[in-house]
């Protein structure tokens, strides 16, 4: 009797489950279906709508447009307008460049790759991960420091793309109308300024793989990764249509744009013409040999026609960015005691001190955020397991605890 009972049961017609088994079994016409399938089946939906809705989401009427992208750039980075002009301007000509239709007048827009040139700590990564909120295209982070030539212990120039990929849920045709930003673009520079005669395993080895995916072609992308899995089957993915920008701080080039500056400074003129020059920031100067004497071979300068340039953040600019940005380094101190229910503020001093300890260790940005997290260490390690529901910094306490974690320092050294 108890085998009849189980056998006549109401089961779910997707998993096979009785109605025992299960939270909910939602009976239809001819069959049935549990909570469980119910969502799984919802979920599927709404993923292939998404997919559907982002393929068709791209509409001339509807993209930001340049003045737009920068507005949007200024809510969370402060100053590097040139850089943000820039940027603007080649993404919003890279959705144009995918929504270009053939006239029959033979005018094929060519994708203008971008370069951003700027020292440690001003802003490069920000800004590519800032415009990525803004996209409704694949957009990918990949740091060029881990490629090397096929055949060597790293990472294949291929990569890059299986991480686009992977971003675009392995969809090839969203995948090719993607942005990649590479970050570190300097670390592979030729070592030397003559070419290489023999392996150069991580830098101009690397920079001969990138051309083909900088201009466009076909290439044949491993979907989780090259050497650990090579049975599987490749995904051929065409560059043509993705644009990449690339970041790097290229530190010392400085004296090469210097040296060339200087080069023909002879006569009168041409002293008068070298007093207009901003030594403090040269960076503004580079051009694209600069580019070339610094280790980038001349066939990857080629396909980075867009130049640009990141300022030396002065004491003006960091002061901006401890407070102002929406994520700004001090709002996400509070947001992170408020979750606390401690309520954190910080005399008007200690933004000046953190920003002289800054600007004194010349890490730019980066050094902001060091600085604070030293010296927030123990409040943060405190404050959750005590009763207190307010908080507040003063100049004493900045200084006593950022002289305390040097003084550890030197001890531990």
């Amino acid at each position: 009797m108890a085998d009849s009972t189980r056998r006549y049961k109401n089961r779910c017609s997707f998993c096979g489950r009785s109605e025992d088994e299960v939270a909910l079994l939602i009976t239809g016409m001819n069959g049935f279906i549990c909570n469980d399938c119910a969502k799984q089946a919802y979920d599927i939906v709404q993923e292939t709508m998404d997919k559907e809705k982002k393929a068709k989401s791209l509409n001339l009427d509807e993209l930001p447009k340049p003045q737009a992208i920068k507005a949007f750039l200024d809510q969370y980075v402060i100053g590097q307008d040139d850089a943000k002009r820039y940027l603007s301007v080649s993404v919003y000509n890279h959705y144009k460049r995918l929504l270009q239709k053939d006239n029959g007048d033979d005018v094929e827009i060519e994708k203008s790759n971008i370069i951003m040139v700027g020292s440690t700590g001003t802003g490069k990564t920000l800004l590519a991960r800032t415009i990525a909120k803004l996209l409704n295209v694949p957009f990918t982070i990949v740091d060029a420091t881990v490629l090397t030539e096929a055949g060597y212990v790293g990472e294949d120039i291929e990569s890059i793309l299986t991480r686009l990929l992977q971003v675009a849920d392995y969809n090839v045709a969203e995948a090719e109308r993607g942005i990649v930003f590479i970050d570190e673009i300097d670390k592979i520079a030729r070592k030397g300024d003559n070419p290489s005669i023999t392996r150069d395993v991580s830098g101009e080895g690397v920079q001969q793989g990138l051309l083909k995916l900088l201009e466009g072609s076909v290439v044949n992308v491993p979907p989780q990764g090259g050497r650990k899995h090579p049975e599987q089957k490749m995904i051929p993915v065409n560059t043509k249509n993705i644009l990449f920008i690339c970041g790097g701080a290229f530190d010392g080039i400085e004296k090469k744009i210097a040296q060339r500056l200087n080069a023909h400074v002879v006569g009168y003129n041409a002293v008068r013409q070298a007093a207009h020059i901003d030594k403090n920031n040269l960076m503004q100067y580079i051009a694209p040999q600069d580019l070339k004497s610094f280790g980038l071979i001349p066939e990857i300068i080629g396909r980075l026609p867009v130049l640009t340039y990141l300022n030396p953040l002065d004491r003006t600019a960091l002061r901006a960015i401890l407070t102002e940005p929406k994520n700004s380094i001090i709002k996400q101190y509070v947001k992170l005691f408020e979750m606390d229910n401690v309520k954190l503020s910080f005399d008007d001093e200690v933004y000046e001190y953190v920003v002289d300890k800054a600007i004194e260790y010349k890490l730019g940005a980066r050094g902001l955020r060091s600085i604070v997290e030293t010296i927030m260490m123990d409040a943060m390690f405190e404050i959750p397991s005590g009763h207190a529901d307010h908080f507040v910094v003063t100049l004493e306490y900045a200084k006593e605890q950022l002289e305390k974690a040097n003084i550890a320092r030197l001890q531990n050294a």
